[in-house]
């Protein structure tokens, strides 16, 4: 059973899924590939080999499995930055606008 203690809005959906990350700025957009931990409806958690700046603005699209379910494309901002080891960083994402 799922337990909201944690006082959340919306449910947090834990995922493994590889992502590609695109930092959007005026001179050239920048892809990366990482894996999205977790998931809700208004951020989620994506870990990568090296930091990005917190407030950058960012797409981010997860590939469908099937054809039945579409791919998720979502803009949003860099929120938290969080060092877990040398090469392993959770970064938090506020979702702004699905596509």
């Amino acid at each position: 059973m799922v337990n909201f203690d944690d006082k959340r809005s919306f449910y947090r959906m834990m995922l493994n899924s590889d992502v590609t990350v695109t930092i959007i700025d005026d001179e050239a957009n920048s892809t990366l590939t990482a894996t999205c931990r977790d998931l809700s409806a208004t951020g989620m958690a994506i870990e990568m080999s090296h930091p990005i700046e917190l407030n950058t603005d960012v797409r981010v699209t997860i590939d469908s499995s099937g054809n039945a379910v579409q791919p998720l494309d979502v803009k949003g901002k860099v929120v938290r930055v969080t060092e877990e080891s040398s090469e392993c960083y959770l970064i938090g994402i506020n979702i702004a606008e699905i596509d």
